[in-house]
C-alpha cells in the first residue's frame, strides 16, 4: 500500500501524553486507527481525502477513547471501591456534553474522554463520584475524606478548573 498523501493535524491526548494524529490515504477499503509509539496513525480511503475529514477522524478517535475507557476504568473504579469499601449500584461508560463523570441515584456516568487525563486525575474524578453517593460535597466531612484518602486533590481540582464533573 501506498501513501498518497499525509498530515500531522494535532495533538491527541491519552492518559496525560501527548500523541501527534497522523492521518494519511491509502488504497484501503475501510478506516483505520494505530496507535503507535508517540504518534496516533489513522489511514483513510484514498476516496476520502476531497472531503473534509474532520468529522471521520474525530469519530475514530472517539471510538479509540472509548475502547480504552472500557478497558481500563474497571480496574480505576475496583481501587476506589476497594478503597472506600462501597460502590455505587453501577457505573456507566457514555459520552456526556462537557462533563467527566456525574452521579443519577446510586449509579455513576463516566465520559470515556476522561482518559485523556492522567490516571491520577481519572482516579481523583472517580472517587469524587463515589464520594458524592454518600456524603453532601459541601460538608466538611466531604472535604475531610477527600483530604485523607487523597491529600493533593487540591491540585487535582486546580487542573480541571473549567471542567465539569
Amino acid at each position: 500500500m501506498k501513501n498518497v498523501k499525509e498530515s500531522i493535524l494535532k495533538s491527541v491526548k491519552i492518559f496525560g501524553i501527548s500523541y501527534n494524529l497522523k492521518v494519511s490515504y491509502k488504497r484501503i477499503k475501510n478506516p483505520k486507527l494505530d496507535l503507535e509509539e508517540k504518534q496516533i496513525a489513522i489511514s483513510l480511503p484514498i476516496k476520502y481525502k476531497k472531503v473534509n475529514n474532520d468529522i471521520i477522524v474525530e469519530m475514530l478517535l472517539e471510538k479509540m477513547y472509548d475502547a480504552i475507557a472500557n478497558k481500563e476504568l474497571d480496574i480505576i473504579m475496583e481501587k476506589v471501591r476497594t478503597t472506600l469499601k462501597f460502590a455505587p449500584d453501577d457505573y456507566k461508560i457514555m459520552r456526556l456534553d462537557k462533563r467527566l463523570g456525574k452521579r443519577l441515584a446510586n449509579r455513576i456516568i463516566i465520559n470515556p474522554d476522561i482518559v485523556k487525563y492522567r490516571k491520577e486525575i481519572i482516579e481523583y474524578v472517580i472517587f469524587y463520584e463515589f464520594c458524592r453517593l454518600k456524603i453532601n460535597k459541601s460538608s466538611k466531612k466531604f472535604q475531610e475524606i477527600l483530604k485523607q484518602y487523597i491529600p493533593n486533590y487540591k491540585n487535582y481540582e486546580y487542573e480541571l478548573v473549567g471542567v465539569q464533573y
